[in-house]
């Protein structure tokens, strides 16, 4: 079965910032991320790096909401 990618980018041009994002989040939970492949972290970590992703996204909207 091939493998098809569907986590397609809204905004193609902010790839560098969410994947530089997603290092800054790494290092802040102690997760250590690779260049490249990192299929071998444990689930559990990756979903620390995706929530805490999430979390910060939506606190910067909450505040820019706010300031508004």
């Amino acid at each position: 079965m091939a493998y098809s990618n569907s986590n397609k980018k809204l905004v193609p041009e902010a790839m560098s910032a969410l994947d530089k994002f997603k290092y800054e989040v790494a290092s802040e939970v102690g997760v250590t991320l690779k260049d490249g492949y990192n299929g071998d972290i444990s689930a559990k970590d990756a979903g620390k790096i995706g929530g805490n992703m999430v979390r910060k996204m939506i606190q910067q909207v909450e505040n820019n909401m706010a300031n508004k």
